[in-house]
């Protein structure tokens, strides 16, 4: 008689979920935690899990999972790593700053796509695995956190990366160039926290430009 019932809430809450996401648009991510409204986290898990084996939604992770994309031309599209980056950013409302390789990728100072993706963050550590890349969120200190400019942000971390003894001449001319498009008043502040060494490597951008 119980199991009847909670088979009959479940089915309520999975039709109300398939409602819902039918009026979203193809390829956006969900989260259990967008539905807490119509249920229990177990019921909402379950009719998750239905509507999955019904091909509504995929899941792409643990506790993550999209509306169908498809391409006319390639197929079922998945979201990437940075998709989902974004998609946890503004459900959790968390900072995150991009590290390592990431980092250098994402200023053009190298064509490597890291199958790891590394971000300190202030909110809780965790690996999720998206295909076969990995993100993996860090927990920093609010210091590492308080970086203003999106350009001077992955510099710092970029340089972090290279390290004082291996960055050239062309690496260098690059980052300047690249600093010279940040908003000056945010990059006069992310250099005042930034390692020595950087720092001076950061005030060339500003002094280029005075001069």
């Amino acid at each position: 008689m119980l199991q009847n019932l909670y088979n009959v809430i479940v089915r309520s809450v999975e039709n109300k979920i398939e409602s819902r996401i039918s009026h979203k648009k193809a390829g956006v991510i969900l989260f259990p935690e967008d539905f807490t409204d119509l249920g229990s986290n177990d019921a909402v898990r379950l009719a998750l899990h239905r509507l999955e084996k019904k091909e509504l939604i995929r899941r792409i992770a643990q506790g993550i999972y999209v509306r169908p994309k498809i391409s006319d031309f390639i197929g079922e599209l998945t979201p990437t790593a940075e998709d989902v980056i974004k998609a946890i950013i503004k459900r959790d409302k968390i900072k995150v700053v991009p590290t390592g390789v990431y980092a250098l990728n994402a200023l053009g100072l190298s064509t490597q796509v890291p199958m790891k993706i590394v971000l300190l963050t202030d909110g809780s550590p965790r690996e999720i695995k998206i295909g076969k890349r990995i993100i993996k969120l860090k927990k920093t200190t609010p210091k590492n956190l308080s970086i203003k400019g999106e350009i001077s942000g992955l510099v710092i971390q970029a340089l972090r990366e290279i390290g004082i003894d291996n960055i050239t001449d062309q690496e260098q001319q690059k980052i300047i160039d690249l600093l010279k498009e940040e908003d000056k008043i945010k990059l006069k502040y992310d250099i005042s926290i930034a390692p020595v060494w950087i720092q001076k490597i950061m005030k060339k951008a500003i002094d280029n430009d005075q001069n």
